[in-house]
């Protein structure tokens, strides 16, 4: 991470960003990718100057007209419009406080009371906080269960669980920079990006297109060494006591093949859980 996070997220976007989605006519061959840092200016209203400063970082607080400019002519989503606030320090929480890395005993408990599906904390940095039995269960095909990114792109197991482990690589990249928004100058945080760029290519190249997406509501598409294919539909809540955790429900729809595969990888596995995880 340089130090310019918010220049460097206008640069991916811009140049993912082509000239006849954004309505503009040209001639002749291009020599950048996407949009021109001028065409952005025009299309955003602001001197071509002044958005140059943006992206080299020599200018670091844009307006809140500035930026809602520049989200219609990036045609940011609204992750990506968040992100770009925080990164601008344009929202109230520029450095929110650290997200406290052990859960209460009244969540444990509360996840406990859930023993025929997976129930998990998370971290903004998908840093797994807690488990109940069958979340163990699930994930322990992994050498060490801690963090999901991880999990999905240094563990070797990760290929072999996730079976749409290239949308789960994306998505799970673009939570990581969401993570990024809130606090791009996390110790943590940049440990496990140096950690994963280091250690994935793959990671690398999803880590420089700078998408940003909340978790979805798509199905995961798991296989598990012990009981085979699984689809798990999931909730995640937002833990009020604990600001930056989430605490994550999977369920299978009942009397399908997954209900019963999770009922018996329960089985198989219910000695193992223990309270720390």
């Amino acid at each position: 991470m340089s130090g310019n996070e918010l220049g460097e997220f206008l640069r991916a976007r811009r140049a993912q960003r082509s000239p006849e989605d954004a309505g503009l006519l040209y001639s002749g061959r291009r020599k950048v990718a996407g949009l021109r840092r001028e065409e952005v200016a025009v299309l955003a209203g602001v001197n071509a100057d002044y958005y140059t400063r943006l992206e080299q970082g020599r200018e670091t607080r844009p307006s809140a007209q500035v930026l809602e400019a520049l989200c219609r002519a990036l045609d940011l989503d609204e992750d990506a419009r968040e992100h770009l606030y925080r990164l601008a320090g344009a929202t109230p929480d520029r450095v929110p406080a650290p997200v406290a890395q052990t859960v209460s005993p009244e969540l444990r408990q509360l996840m406990d009371g859930y023993p025929h599906t997976p129930a998990f904390v998370l971290s903004r940095t998908l840093d797994v906080l807690a488990t109940n039995a069958l979340a163990d269960a699930l994930f322990s095909p992994f050498r060490a269960p801690d963090n999901l990114a991880r999990m999905t792109f240094l563990d070797p197991a990760g290929r072999q669980f996730y079976a749409r482990w290239d949308w789960t690589a994306q998505a799970t990249v673009a939570n990581l920079r969401v993570a990024a928004g809130f606090d791009p100058h996390d110790p943590g945080l940049r440990h496990l990006v140096a950690e994963l760029s280091e250690g994935s290519e793959q990671f690398r190249a999803l880590w420089d297109t700078h998408q940003v997406r909340g978790k979805s509501r798509e199905p995961k598409q798991l296989v598990h060494p012990d009981v085979g294919p699984l689809t798990l539909t999931y909730q995640a809540f937002d833990v009020r006591s604990a600001p930056g955790q989430q605490l994550v429900i999977y369920h299978a729809e009942p009397g399908t093949p997954s209900a019963d595969a999770l009922a018996l990888l329960g089985s198989f596995h219910a000695p193992a859980h223990h309270a720390d995880s």
